[in-house]
């Protein structure tokens, strides 16, 4: 029987309030603009746009911000059956200023991390082709122990694994032990995705790229995409070897939260589609720089896989 879920997004749903003031700092900005947001939600936002079977597994809280939350996930197609409303705590939400360049931010964590195993039985995971995961998801119990043995059911069961290493230290104070659990969850072999910037919070020193290659491969990881901006992208396969791919031209950059979760997503629906590595960097990119060209999420009123070209 096929699998009739592409990707589980299993981690973070909150409500981004993004300013909007751009280029301003958290303390100088007047006004929000409600979003929602999370990385796996993205992800999974995403995924739905470009027609692919996308579920999430998330908790938010039994109010206005949870039940927005669910109606939006709904409205573009995301597979809802496994987000969880908790009583006990509110939806969380993260305030992040309106940046060119990396935003700031700041993180009211209530109900995200209050994922539970029951959310995701076995019956899910063998209907499903992709799980994927973030370092946020992964800072918190019990949240982190959930999705931990998912990842190793998912790994049994034939999975492609993928984490984004969006490593924070405000989100994460304690480096040693998110090294641990990363380690935990790379035995897994995933698609890693991480950039320049979480490898600098993460080692709390800049690091070379052939450190950070051997380091991450170190730990299991075959596929590994380092993002670095305006520097492109480097992609280190221990089957392929390593290439560079220059980043694309943007005409203008409105707003960067959430164009690594697109660069992410246009690398896992390549996969799924059999691109090879070089194929899938680009699509990725077309992806990212879409979202860069817009505030939030990918835009209303356009055809992304058309965009895309995609033979």
């Amino acid at each position: 029987m096929g699998k009739t879920i592409d990707i589980i997004c299993a981690g973070e749903v909150l409500i981004d309030f993004i300013g909007h003031e751009v280029n301003t700092s958290i303390t100088r900005t007047k006004d929000y603009h409600r979003f929602l947001g999370g990385s796996p939600t993205n992800v999974a936002v995403n995924a739905a746009r470009l027609g692919l079977k996308s579920l999430l597994v998330a908790t938010c809280g039994q109010d206005g911000l949870g039940d927005y939350i669910v109606r939006k996930l709904n409205a573009n197609d995301v597979i809802t059956s496994y987000v969880r409303k908790s009583e006990n705590e509110p939806t969380s939400i993260i305030l992040v200023s309106k940046s060119t360049s990396t935003p700031d931010f700041i993180a009211y964590r209530e109900a995200d991390c209050q994922i539970e195993q029951s959310q995701i039985p076995q019956e899910l995971l063998e209907n499903a082709k992709i799980f994927h995961t973030t370092c946020f998801a992964l800072s918190k119990n019990p949240a982190r122990t959930t999705i931990l043995a998912s990842a190793k059911k998912a790994k049994a069961l034939g999975l492609q694994t993928s984490i984004d290493i969006n490593f924070s230290e405000r989100i994460w104070p304690d480096r040693e032990e998110a090294k641990a659990v990363l380690k935990e969850y790379l035995s897994t072999d995933p698609f890693v995705k991480l950039s320049e910037d979480d490898c600098y919070r993460l080692f709390a020193e800049a690091k070379t790229e052939d450190f950070i290659f051997e380091y991450f491969h170190g730990l299991g990881a075959s596929t590994i995409c380092l993002t670095k901006g305006k520097d492109g992208v480097v992609l280190s396969s221990l089957e392929h070897g390593m290439f560079h791919q220059k980043a694309m031209l943007v005409d203008e950059i409105k707003d960067t939260t959430g164009a690594g979760d697109a660069f992410w997503t246009g690398f896992l629906y390549a996969q799924l589609l059999n691109k090879n590595l070089e194929e899938t960097i680009t699509i990725a990119q077309k992806l990212a720089v879409l979202k860069l060209q817009n505030v939030g999420r990918l835009p209303e009123g356009i055809n992304i896989q058309e965009y895309l070209n995609i033979d």
